[in-house]
């Protein structure tokens, strides 16, 4: 017998921000809006992890097999999971939740699975947007999430070295609570910071928006503590070594299928005193590009260093209410007929280097109050997604990197892919990250939802993107390869690649209980 639960949009989003009127406006003219659905209760199965195995998972720490429980760890923060949980689409529900609260009862909790064959998936903020915690068993007799919410602790701060030891289920706002009473700061601020944890950004490679000064994750890693079901271990001793590879880079962007990050120690900086960000505006999407290349070959990158193309700069200036037609107007004063939109933001990193590499481009500058709007909606994207599907709107984003001469390439034909599945969508896109060699690009689509097919609508669009990405990019940046992304990795990593994850896998987790169908 099912039970029937009813699940609040709280459970899903930090904080859920409704349209504004202008911005509805918008929508209905460029995009147009689709026939909302009703929302119906979700059923969950009953749960089918044995009495026995309960009671030896019950005597580690807490388990709850409560229906409301389950639902609240079952998938994360996709289109598809938030269709999902409306009722439209199945949706893999674990058969209980487990909450450990040190990294000893997480490896007694993986010797009990292994035991009774029961598959682990490791959850976090739940903020994987590519079926990276989905519920799926694997052929196994049941599957639990194992929830870290209890590992929250900051564990300890090496002032000196500066680095800071931080256990798995600390958020991003937390640990930069946590950091800042010592007067440190992790600087990793990615879209999902409100809710995603220490312990998810390792597991996935996660890049924020200041990685162009903090640098990605994986960069701020000093060494992680791993629970397997063969033992614990830790990988990383020093901030440098030759002793053999760097075996801490086969737990970063592991996605729980080699063990369970329980801690993470992470090189940290002094809180920025006067943080700064300002807007400007180029002519055109190759003018953009070439400036970010710039700024990136020159060493002279922000720390945020962000370049919209003319269909995301449209977007943001509708969003802006009554100041946007003065900006517009003003743009056009200064001969600018295809904006482009660039946020930088300084919070370690030299203004004056930023500046002076700009010289040579042309460039109108809005000014920090263009800098300001952006940093105080930087998380509105996901907060909107509900607001967006109750308009009829299908919203997800995409996002890939490849080299510089592949940029602009690479950017068209995924856009031309998604034209092509979905007829009339928004396509926006900007360069969210850079590098000397090339840049990441991260595409958000809107489109009227179809209401025959919800699902299959974005999932053919998604195959069509997919393979234009896989043809010219990565298939993954930062959101990692989860359920989503399974098919077009054996491209970008080789059949011999592959095999070498597997041999890791099977060393490391020989049954198979860790987050089955994922990466691999």
């Amino acid at each position: 017998m099912c039970n029937t639960v009813a699940v609040t949009r709280a459970r899903w989003t930090s904080e859920t921000v409704p349209l504004p009127p202008h911005a509805l406006a918008w929508l209905s003219q460029r995009v147009g809006l689709g026939e909302p659905f009703a929302e119906v209760p979700v059923s969950v199965p009953p749960s089918e992890l044995s009495e026995d195995a309960f009671t030896a998972l019950e005597a580690v720490g807490a388990i709850s097999v409560d229906p409301a429980d389950r639902l609240g760890r079952a998938g994360g923060l996709s289109y598809l999971d938030l269709l999902r949980r409306r009722g439209h689409g199945e949706l893999a529900v674990p058969d209980a939740v487990v909450q450990p609260s040190s990294p000893e009862e997480v490896l007694e909790v993986l010797r009990v699975c292994v035991e009774y064959d029961v598959a682990v998936v490791p959850f976090g903020g739940g903020t994987s947007v590519v079926g990276g915690v989905e519920a799926l068993r694997g052929g196994k007799s049941a599957v639990v999430a194992l929830d870290l919410a209890g590992l929250g602790s900051l564990v300890s701060v090496d002032p000196v070295s500066r680095v800071a030891v931080l256990q798995a289920g600390v958020t991003g706002p937390e640990a930069e609570r946590l950091l800042g009473e010592h007067g440190f700061t992790l600087g990793h601020v990615p879209q999902s910071f409100e809710r995603a944890t220490i312990g998810g950004f390792a597991a996935t490679r996660s890049a924020g928006q200041a990685s162009s000064g903090y640098g990605r994750f994986e960069d701020m890693v000093e060494s992680v503590r791993v629970a397997t079901p063969v033992g614990e271990w830790v990988a990383g001793a020093a901030p440098a070594s030759a002793a053999g590879p760097d075996l801490k880079q086969l737990v970063l962007g592991s996605e729980g299928l080699f063990g369970v990050i329980t801690e993470v120690s992470v090189r940290v900086r002094p809180k920025p005193s006067a943080p700064r960000y300002e807007g400007l505006v180029v002519d055109g999407w190759e003018a953009g590009v070439s400036l970010v290349r710039s700024l990136a070959q020159a060493g002279a990158l922000a720390d945020i260093t962000r370049l919209s193309d003319v269909d995301e700069t449209e977007v943001a200036l509708a969003l802006a209410g009554s100041k946007a037609d003065l900006v517009k107007k003003y743009l056009r004063v200064r001969g600018v007929r295809q904006p482009c939109l660039v946020i930088l933001g300084w919070e370690g990193r030299s203004r004056a280097a930023t500046m002076s590499a700009l010289r040579g481009h042309k460039v109108v500058r809005l000014g920090r109050a263009m800098g300001e709007s952006w940093l105080h909606g930087r998380f509105n994207g996901p907060r909107q997604r509900d607001a967006l599907l109750d308009a009829g709107v299908c919203v997800e984003t995409l996002e890939t990197a490849t080299r510089w001469s592949r940029v602009s390439e690479l950017r068209d034909a995924v856009r031309a892919a998604l034209v092509a599945e979905l007829g009339d969508p928004v396509v926006m896109c900007h360069v969210s990250h850079a590098y000397e060699t090339g840049a990441s690009l991260y595409f958000t689509v809107l489109v009227p939802r179809d209401l025959s097919d919800p699902v299959g609508q974005w999932g053919k669009a998604k195959i069509a993107a997919s393979d234009a990405i896989s043809r010219l990019g990565t298939i993954t940046h930062h959101h990692a390869v989860g359920r989503d992304h399974l098919p077009w990795l054996e491209k970008e990593i080789g059949v011999v690649g592959v095999s070498v994850l597997r041999a890791v896998k099977e060393r490391l987790d020989p049954t198979g209980i860790l987050n089955p169908g994922k990466l691999i």
